[in-house]
């Protein structure tokens, strides 16, 4: 009788797990695109290059306590730096793949973030760009898609895909404004966001979990019917009695003493309203209550493995229903930011498709807490320096520069991010046997 070890087996009697184990797959997605972008940057800043300086200003509108000088750059010679750099880096990244290593993120961020700087030089010729409104403007716009991205986060971890952020967004702020309007309290138009959330997420939850319909379906069909229910509300009630029903007072600026005072980026992340604060808190709790916490565990399991889950004694559909609600709670805080933080006021389809975006946050940053609000504030910073570019007379097209966060957008979820993989059981329902 013969014995053979583990060394002395074959592949093929290993068996196709043994062999898939050793199976590498080359993925080029991110070296094409960083070839792509090369290209571009050699016709835009070499073949279209434009003589002059740009000046960047770093100063706020506030009395800063550390003065920054301002900075200009040829654009020319920037950009042909940034070509020939561009080419180069795409070279590398082609090389790391064909060693079968994957492209570090660090070295796609020093890539993007120089073809950026030499873009807006290009396209700022003469003129002065204010860096620091450049990014409050940013994050502003960023805001609800944050507070969008962390509750799809939360109802995708469960297992349940969540495409009604749009019209959980729509509900908090169209009953923000009108409880703020009516009890002249900031505080409980906040809540009462939370709560038109959490009851949209209700209705998804109970189709979707109890009845089992399609889950994609059901996020469809009530996304249309907030955005109606909302413009039926607005055109026969709200806007036949604004001063009463849709005028809500506004969040105070609340600036936090020294971080305030930091240069740059003190006065963006730190002077802002106390929504924008409640972002970086549940921002922070959603992380870190995800990977380190008993309750993430759980929502984790319920969203990979529910039959797993199951057979410890985790109710995995109960796990799934009031984790969808506390997503929607959240998102229903970004709704009130439209209202009671930024637009001033709920008009019609005030959202303007922000849901959509925030869900292919949660899908661009792989359904982790921490990627999503950096994906959500890329997407925030395309919208905004589209507006910035056209204030300034940018040489690009009015049209271009409105369809500029959409391509981003595009490019994010197709293009840049390689491989991605959804919870096991995303959008699964789960039926105990």
């Amino acid at each position: 009788m013969t014995t053979t070890t583990g060394r002395e087996r074959t592949p093929a009697a290993a068996g196709p797990l043994a062999q898939s184990q050793n199976l590498t797959v080359t993925d080029w997605k991110t070296t094409i695109a960083l070839g792509i972008f090369a290209i571009i940057a050699i016709v835009l800043f070499i073949g279209f290059g434009r003589d002059g300086d740009s000046t960047f200003s770093f100063t706020s509108n506030q009395t800063d306590v550390i003065a920054l000088p301002t900075l200009a750059i040829p654009a020319r010679g920037f950009g042909i730096f940034v070509a020939v750099v561009a080419v180069l880096m795409a070279a590398g990244s082609a090389l790391l793949t064909r060693t079968r290593r994957k492209t570090p993120m660090w070295y796609i961020a020093i890539y993007a973030l120089l073809l950026l700087i030499a873009l807006l030089a290009w396209a700022t010729v003469g003129n002065t760009l204010p860096v620091t409104g450049l990014l409050a403007g940013s994050l502003a716009l960023s805001v609800p898609l944050i507070f969008g991205a962390m509750g799809g986060v939360l109802s995708e971890r469960g297992g349940v895909v969540n495409i009604a952020i749009e019209g959980q967004l729509l509900a908090g702020a169209f009953v923000s404004a009108v409880v703020a309007s009516t009890t002249h309290s900031v505080i409980a138009g906040l809540l009462a966001a939370m709560v038109a959330g959490t009851l949209v997420s209700f209705i998804l939850a109970a189709f979707s979990i109890k009845y089992f319909v399609d889950q994609v379906i059901v996020g469809v069909v009530l996304n249309v019917l907030v955005l109606g229910l909302t413009n039926f509300l607005y055109t026969s009630i709200l806007a036949n009695d604004a001063a009463t029903l849709n005028s809500p007072a506004q969040l105070p600026t609340l600036a936090i003493p020294g971080l305030s005072a930091i240069p740059v980026l003190g006065p963006v992340l730190f002077n802002q309203t106390i929504i924008v604060y409640l972002m970086y808190i549940a921002v922070a709790v959603v992380s870190y209550g995800l990977f380190f916490t008993r309750w993430g565990l759980r929502l984790r399991s319920v969203g990979e493995h529910p039959q797993a889950a199951d057979t410890v004694g985790i109710n995995v559909n109960s796990t799934r229903f009031w984790n969808v609600s506390l997503g929607g709670a959240i998102v229903g805080l970004g709704g009130a930011y439209f209202t009671l933080g930024s637009v001033g006021a709920f008009t019609e389809d005030v959202t303007s498709g922000a849901g959509y975006i925030a869900l292919a946050a949660v899908i661009f940053g792989r359904w982790n807490p921490i990627r999503a609000t950096l994906a959500a504030l890329l997407f925030g910073f395309a919208n905004n320096l589209q507006s910035v570019l056209g204030i300034l007379g940018s040489p690009i097209p009015s049209d271009f520069l409105l369809m500029l966060p959409y391509l981003v957008t595009i490019i994010a979820v197709a293009g840049l991010i390689g491989q991605s993989r959804a919870p096991g059981a995303d959008g699964k329902p789960y039926i105990k046997s």
